[in-house]
C-alpha cells in the first residue's frame, strides 16, 4: 500500500486521468473529491462490499426459485404499467388532438 500526506487543496494523480483531491479536514473526517472518466465506478469501500455481496447471494438462486422470482418480477410489472389515481389509462386511440 502507498501512503502519502496531502494538504486540503492538494490531489493526487492516478494513471493518467484519475484525480483525488482533499476537500477539507474536520478532526478525523477527510472530505475527498474525485474527478474520473464516466466508465470509472468509484464507490466507497462498504457500499462495494455490499453490492459484492448481493451479486454472490444473486448468483447463488436455486433453480426452484426461478419461477418465484419471475412471479415477483411480473406483480413489480403490472404495478408500474396500472395507471395511478387520478390518471386515466393510455388509449391506443389517439388524443382529440390527432382527430383534427
Amino acid at each position: 500500500m502507498l501512503i502519502l500526506s496531502r494538504k486540503v487543496d492538494e490531489s493526487i494523480i492516478i494513471g493518467d486521468n484519475i484525480e483525488v483531491s482533499i476537500i477539507d479536514i474536520k478532526g478525523d473526517q477527510v472530505k475527498l473529491g474525485i474527478t474520473a472518466p464516466k466508465d470509472v465506478k468509484v464507490y466507497r469501500l462498504e457500499v462495494y462490499r455490499s453490492i459484492q455481496e448481493e451479486n454472490r447471494n444473486a448468483a447463488r438462486l436455486k433453480p426452484d426459485q426461478i419461477p418465484l422470482l419471475d412471479s415477483m418480477l411480473e406483480g413489480q410489472r403490472e404495478e408500474d404499467l396500472a395507471p395511478k389515481d387520478g390518471e386515466t389509462p393510455n388509449s391506443d386511440q389517439g388524443s382529440d388532438k390527432d382527430s383534427l
